[in-house]
């Protein structure tokens, strides 16, 4: 059982890299999202994705909390994970994540070093080593190789993670299509949903057919059952502009 699960997982692994080599990139963009918890309005997601000077990819998230709740939960997020691709497929280079809520702070760093095959993970004051293995991404780049694969037509099934010191697998399945009202209008999208093992949470986000499959929607269930939700409010790229 154990040895067919391996090949399970090592054919996974091949299948994904065999889908890269024939996936385009998404179109560089600018996207804000309205942010609430259950039906109140928080705050504000800024993410954007865009080419370095170097030739390299970066894509950028930044959420904080804002209006009246920001007077009593002032929250910051800010995601970067810097990429290449290489062999036509997507590569994490350095990912950093900082979240400060209050006087409490978080701190990630993970550096991938693939000559080397190494990985190193630092959350605040400790440290974690892990190897290398094909397909790992970050909690960051997935987001937009989830927009790749269903361009090129491919649904992913799951994707594996360096998170938290450990390489964890984050599995998907497609629900439907669904047409979703947003202020931007009316867009055809691809319901996806992230159930996660003995656990309440779970994760589902609407991918726009017309926007190379950014999510227009994404509605997050947490362990303590309350409600998040992200809705598109503005955009600059993948052939829409707004203000």
């Amino acid at each position: 059982m154990l040895v067919k699960k391996r090949l399970f997982i090592l054919y996974l692994l091949f299948y994904t890299s065999f889908c890269m080599a024939d996936n385009e990139i998404p179109g560089f963009f600018e996207v804000n999202y309205t942010l609430y918890s259950n039906d109140m309005k928080v705050g504000l997601m800024e993410r954007s994705f865009f080419q370095k000077d170097d030739g390299k990819y970066a894509f950028r998230s930044e959420s904080k909390t804002t209006g009246f709740i920001a007077l009593f939960k002032k929250v910051h997020v800010l995601e970067v994970s810097n990429w290449d691709l290489i062999e036509s497929s997507f590569t994490p280079l350095h990912y950093t994540y900082n979240r400060t809520k209050g006087k409490k702070k978080r701190d990630v760093d993970i550096n991938f070093n693939w000559q080397t095959k190494r990985i190193i993970n630092r959350v605040n004051d400790s440290t974690w080593h892990m190897q290398t293995q094909p397909g790992v991404l970050d909690k960051l780049l997935y987001q937009l190789t989830i927009m790749s694969d269903l361009k090129s037509g491919v649904v992913p099934k799951s994707y594996f993670i360096a998170d938290g010191g450990k390489i964890k697998e984050y599995q998907f399945e497609h629900i439907a299509d669904e047409i979703i009202k947003t202020p931007l209008g009316e867009f055809n999208t691809m319901k996806l949903a992230r159930h996660k093992l003995n656990s309440k949470q779970e994760t589902y986000l609407w991918c726009a057919y017309d926007l190379d499959f950014l999510p227009v929607k994404v509605i997050n269930t947490e362990k303590d059952d309350r409600i998040s939700t992200a809705i598109i409010k503005s955009l600059k790229g993948l052939g829409l502009s707004t203000d």
